[in-house]
C-alpha cells in the first residue's frame, strides 16, 4: 500500500497541485505525470520528481492517486497503467470525480490486472484542497482504506468509508454536487429577486445564514466569489454539469425519480452554450442579474 512513503500522483490541475504540495510537506515522497510538463514540474518545486510516461510511473511506484478532470480520462489512464510493461503497481486511489458507472467498468480491469482499486472523491474545492480540509468518500477494501487513511487524512478533514464497493463513493459525490448545483442556482435567483425587491445583499446573506435557507453556495461560494465580482475559477460549469448528467442517469438507471435536479442541469447546459463552459460554475448568477435587470455584486452595501 502506502506503506513506502512514496506515492504515484497523476494530474496535478487546479485540485491535484495542492495534493502534491500537502503530501510533500507531510514528508511522502511523491512521483507526479502530467501531460502539462511545466505544471507537473511546478507541483514538485518543493521536492519530489516528475516521471516522463505513465509506464514510468507504474514501474516506480505501489501506490498510484488520480486526481483527472473527467471519467474518459481516468479510463485512459488506468488502462496505460494495467497495460505498463514492468508495473509494480499494486493500489489505484482514484480522487476524481469519476461516476460510479464508469467505476463499474475499470475496477474489474484493475482486478484482472492484480491492482487493488479505491474509490476515493473528494469534496470542498480549491481552498479547501490546499488547506487539507476537503470532505473523502473512499469506497473499496477495507484493508486498502486502511492503509490509505494516513494520506486521506492529509487530504482531507472529513475521511469517510462508505463501503466495500468502490462506486459507493462516486455515487455519493455526485448525489452530493447535483445537491450543490441546484441549491447554487436558487440561491442565485432569490437573492436577484431580493435585490430587486430592494433588499441589501450581504443583509440577506447574514439572514438566511443563519436561517433555515443557508447552504454552502450561501455560506461560502457566493460571498467569496460573486460579491465582488471576481468570480475566481474554482469549478468550471462544463465540470459540474458533467457531475449532474452522470447523477441523473444514473437515478434513472436505478429507477430513482428525480424531478427538481434536472432543471439545475438545464440551466448548466443553457450556460455552457453561451460559452460560459470553461467559467466558474457562480458565474450563470449573470445571467440572472441580467434577466432582472439588477447585480448582485452592485448592490452591496459598503
Amino acid at each position: 500500500m502506502a506503506g513506502d512513503k512514496t506515492l504515484g500522483l497523476v494530474g496535478v490541475g487546479n485540485i491535484g497541485k495542492h495534493f502534491a504540495a500537502r503530501l510533500l510537506n507531510a514528508g511522502w515522497d511523491v512521483l507526479v505525470y502530467d501531460r502539462n510538463v511545466e505544471a507537473a514540474q511546478k507541483a514538485v518545486s518543493g521536492g519530489g520528481s516528475v516521471a516522463e510516461s505513465l509506464e514510468e510511473l507504474a514501474s516506480r511506484t505501489e501506490t498510484i492517486l488520480l486526481s483527472l478532470p473527467t471519467p474518459q480520462s481516468v479510463q485512459a489512464v488506468v488502462e496505460e497503467i494495467c497495460a505498463a510493461e514492468g508495473a509494480t503497481t499494486k493500489l489505484v486511489v482514484d480522487l476524481s470525480t469519476t461516476g460510479p458507472a464508469v467505476t463499474r467498468e475499470i475496477a474489474p480491469r484493475l482486478s484482472d490486472a492484480g491492482i487493488e482499486f479505491v474509490g476515493a472523491p473528494v469534496s470542498g474545492g480549491t481552498a479547501n484542497a490546499e488547506q487539507g480540509k476537503l470532505a473523502l468518500m473512499a469506497g473499496g477494501p477495507q484493508s486498502a482504506f486502511d492503509g490509505m487513511k494516513p494520506v486521506f487524512d492529509v487530504l482531507g478533514k472529513n475521511v469517510f468509508y462508505i463501503g466495500d464497493d468502490p462506486s459507493l463513493g462516486q455515487t455519493i459525490k455526485i448525489i452530493n454536487n447535483t445537491l450543490y448545483a441546484t441549491s447554487m442556482i436558487a440561491s442565485c435567483e432569490a437573492l436577484v429577486y431580493g435585490i430587486k425587491a430592494g433588499l441589501d445583499a450581504q443583509t440577506m446573506l447574514d439572514v438566511i445564514n443563519t436561517s433555515s435557507g443557508r447552504s454552502f453556495s450561501t455560506l461560502e461560494r457566493i460571498p467569496q466569489c460573486a460579491l465582488d465580482g471576481s468570480f475566481p475559477l474554482r469549478f468550471s460549469t462544463e465540470l459540474l454539469h458533467k457531475d449532474v448528467k452522470m447523477c441523473l442517469d444514473d437515478a434513472e438507471r436505478i429507477g430513482a425519480p428525480m424531478q427538481v435536479n434536472p432543471v439545475a442541469r438545464q440551466f448548466l447546459a443553457f450556460a455552457m452554450t453561451q460559452g460560459q463552459g470553461d467559467r466558474d460554475n457562480v458565474e450563470v448568477l449573470k445571467f440572472i442579474e441580467e434577466w432582472a435587470g439588477v447585480e448582485l455584486r452592485a448592490a452591496t452595501t459598503e
